[in-house]
């Protein structure tokens, strides 16, 4: 009889990284490898759509390769970050940028075992399967550290977000910080089998102390 091999699952290997509580607290993060795809265009668009088809054909075609090393995985839950044109100081007025002006970064977290050279060979496997699919720099594979943070859990709909924002802001600034990068989303779970209501998501800014 052949050994079973255990699948990593981020999510009890790394629980800090995958949890929140609905009050805002502190996080201090270390560097961590993602695949991810950038854009600017309303969530709701065709683009968007299609960039995560293309990131998860990149993530599942990498979890077969690592799955055929005895490095399988459960794929972690995808993640965004969310910003307008501006830089830090414009963010303050992204609730009423329309969303066709909204930047956007979609990545899944990748296990420390996946290296560069699985990615490439992913894309090369996505390529060959379905040749239209992507294009190049579509899909990359970069380290992101956010170091200090500060999150907070929300709980409902993607665009009633503001009084969890707030809480999180407020806390920021009792505590002498400021936000130092852009916001980031974590969704706990799928919005296609979830309802609105009870979409769990966790919210998250790096942050520095004020000088």
């Amino acid at each position: 009889m052949e050994a079973t091999v255990d699948k990593l699952d981020l999510k009890k290997e790394d629980p800090g990284y995958y949890s929140a509580k609905k009050n805002p607290e502190i996080r201090d993060l270390d560097s961590y490898y993602y695949l991810s795809i950038s854009g600017k265009c309303d969530p709701q668009a065709n683009q968007f759509l299609e960039a995560i088809d293309k990131l998860y054909a990149v993530a599942y075609s990498i979890k077969f390769i690592c799955q055929a090393e005895d490095m399988d995985f459960v794929m972690p839950k995808m993640e965004g970050f969310w910003w307008i044109d501006g830089g830090l100081e414009a963010q303050h007025k992204f609730a009423q940028t329309p969303p066709d002006e909204w930047n956007w970064k979609i990545v899944i977290r990748m296990p420390d075992f996946v290296e560069g050279d699985h990615y490439y060979r992913a894309i090369q496997k996505v390529k060959a399967k379905n040749p239209e699919l992507l294009s190049d720099n579509d899909v990359r594979f970069e380290l992101i550290h956010e170091g200090l943070s500060v999150q907070g859990l929300h709980i409902g709909s993607y665009y009633e977000e503001e009084p969890t924002i707030a809480k999180i802001m407020e806390f920021i600034q009792d505590n002498g910080l400021k936000v130092a990068g852009y916001h980031h989303e974590i969704y706990l779970n799928d919005p296609r089998k979830t309802p609105e209501e009870k979409l769990r998501t966790i919210l998250r800014y790096a942050v520095k102390k004020v000088k």
